[in-house]
């Protein structure tokens, strides 16, 4: 009797359209319609983005705080934080998000991140000994500046005044004046998990790679990018963080700059994955699977830059474990996927689809995905035994 197949289904979650629990419950709905009585352990994968908080406090047995924070374009929200013993973990997605942004006002050079300052002040107000900060899937691009006002710093112009929220209004920092800073700062670890690709300046810097996605056309991309540039001058001037350079330090861009706003304050920049995945063992986890699926959505050439299907690539193919990747769609630089250790990619949607509707049936399209690729992958298998015997 052949035993059972075992599948590990370690996804991220779709943007604006499925978490991680439910893009890992639609993979595994569709593994079972092709392999009925397949093992399957699920590793849904957080990334720093949206779902952190919950996903961290379910797993390490914690709890969601709820409260409300001054959400990316001003107006309050309903938020949470989670607490687990004595760390607190706060997801900037969950207050400055990019879905927290309507679409018709999508404008990285105003939006804010005042609220996730809010949120490391109400963690900080519990006590904990540590902070921990989730970036990804962010709507903003002001450098952090807002969650350093919330945390008491004042951004003046030259003549003195406080400079309004947003990106754009860094054109006319003149000082930072820090003495208001929260005392707490000094005394609570505080630790950043983000993409160690995304930098704050320069070609690569955050406001050209994806001020596009928040919504900014060429010109604002440019402003933005001047903004952040003085940002970081007056950052170092006044602040004087000590051993990061705050334009081209690994993390300095991750949420718009926020990376580089809270290292300024004494924050750690982690790589992500090391913080986020490690506590679930990851590593033994896949090693134990005839077959990794892993999603995203959308597949192209920042996958393989710290996205989650290219860490579990990376660490599936040190095991030998063959990786199959599931996206909403295809773009360029896909291929380059198979570097890290992808050995197969496939996009879900079945025909050309409007977009409100493939958010929506995101889950359906994926189920019926994985069923279509399983089924390709298992009669490979049985060509490949056909011509063993032949």
């Amino acid at each position: 009797m052949i035993p059972p197949y075992r599948f590990a289904v370690a996804p991220s979650g779709l943007k604006e359209s499925l978490s991680a629990p439910a893009a890992a419950e639609a993979i595994a709905e569709g593994l079972l319609r092709a392999a009925p009585g397949a093992e399957i352990d699920l590793l849904p994968l957080v990334d720093g983005g949206e779902g952190t908080a919950e996903a961290l406090a379910a797993a390490g047995g914690g709890r969601l705080v709820r409260c409300a924070a001054t959400g990316p374009v001003g107006v309050p929200v309903a938020t949470h934080f989670a607490l687990l013993d004595s760390t607190a973990v706060v997801e900037m997605a969950a207050v400055a998000g990019l879905s927290r942004v309507p679409p018709d006002l999508r404008d990285p050079g105003a939006t804010t991140t005042l609220g996730v300052g809010q949120l490391i002040g109400a963690a900080l107000d519990t006590g904990v000994r540590r902070v921990l900060v989730g970036c990804g899937d962010s709507g903003t691009s002001d450098g952090g500046a807002g969650a350093l006002q919330a945390l008491g710093a004042r951004l003046l112009d030259a003549d003195g005044r406080e400079l309004e929220p947003g990106g754009r209004a860094l054109l006319r920092l003149a000082r930072i004046d820090a003495t208001g800073l929260d005392p707490r700062l000094r005394t609570t670890e505080i630790v950043v998990a983000c993409n160690p690709y995304n930098v704050l300046c320069g070609p690569r810097g955050v406001a050209r790679v994806f001020g596009p996605q928040k919504g900014a056309g060429p010109r604002e991309v440019e402003e933005l990018s001047a903004a952040l540039d003085r940002w970081a001058e007056v950052l170092e001037r006044d602040l004087a963080p000590r051993g990061i350079d705050l334009r081209s330090g690994a993390g300095t861009g991750a949420s718009g700059g926020l990376g580089a706003g809270l290292a300024a304050v004494g924050a750690r920049l982690v790589p992500r994955f090391e913080v986020l995945l490690d506590h679930l063992d990851l590593n033994a986890r896949l090693g134990r699977a005839d077959l990794v699926v892993t999603a995203e959505g959308a597949l192209d050439a920042q996958t393989s830059r710290g996205k989650i299907p290219g860490e579990v690539a990376r660490r599936a193919k040190a095991l030998g474990i063959p990786v199959l990747v599931l996206a909403g769609t295809i773009g360029e630089g896909a291929h380059e996927v198979r570097l890290l250790g992808v050995d197969a990619y496939s996009g879900i949607l079945p025909a050309p689809v409007a977009l409100p509707e493939a958010l929506a049936r995101g889950g359906e399209f994926l189920a019926d995905a994985a069923e279509r690729a399983l089924r390709m992958v298992l009669l490979g298998s049985r060509l490949a035994r056909a011509a063993v015997r032949g």
